[in-house]
């Protein structure tokens, strides 16, 4: 056997041993290899090995894991689960977090042009979609929220660049064509010093 077919095996039995998804650094420590170069393209090929299988091979935020294919899935679930249906005010938070992150509650209520409720925010800590992520460097020294890899997860992103424009989101009939706060949610250029009184405000203000 391959050296390169020996590490396609370890990074098999690793992967589907392991608790939650794992890094390419983090592989390559826990097997001893100094170059991650070779965990990244043993995985590659993994992963082109499963393309047709039951289960797939997929990164999300970087992380690596096992996941039943899309077309499966239903297969698997005894019970039709609940769809998690988040509020209006949670669904614009989650998208202005998405597109802006790391951004604070105040640059949140700033683009949206109302108070942002604690609940709301932990709505989306709950679901694991959301999670702070360190301070901004300004008087007050705020939290800022980002999205997490079970975001990415949830919804099928190998990162936020696979995030969809708004053109993509209009034609998918995901947008309300008349929803401009939305849109100017997604627009949204906070000020350089980080206050979030950016362009936008002036589109909610009416």
């Amino acid at each position: 056997m391959s050296a390169q077919a020996s590490l396609e095996r370890t990074l098999e039995a690793t992967l589907f041993a392991a608790e939650e998804p794992l890094s390419v650094d983090a592989l390559a420590a826990h097997l001893g290899l100094p170059d991650p170069a070779e965990v990244r393209a043993a995985l590659a090929a993994l992963q082109r090995h499963y393309t047709a299988r039951g289960v797939h091979l997929v990164e999300r935020g970087g992380r690596w894991h096992f996941q039943t294919a899309p077309d499966l899935a239903h297969l698997l679930r005894r019970e039709k689960e609940q769809v998690r249906r988040l509020s209006r005010a949670a669904t614009e938070v989650l998208a202005i977090i998405a597109y802006h992150e790391p951004v604070s509650r105040a640059e949140i209520e700033s683009i949206r042009g109302v108070q942002t409720s604690a609940g709301t925010l932990d709505v989306l800590m709950e679901a694991g979609w959301v999670s702070p992520a360190g301070r901004r460097e300004v008087p007050g020294r705020p939290v800022v929220y980002a999205t997490t890899p079970e975001f990415l997860d949830h919804f099928g992103l190998a990162s936020r660049r696979d995030l969809p424009g708004i053109d993509e989101l209009r034609a998918s009939g995901l947008l309300d064509p008349l929803d401009e706060a939305m849109e100017a949610a997604m627009r949204f250029e906070p000020d350089e010093d980080g206050d979030g009184a950016g362009e936008a405000d002036e589109n909610l203000a009416d």
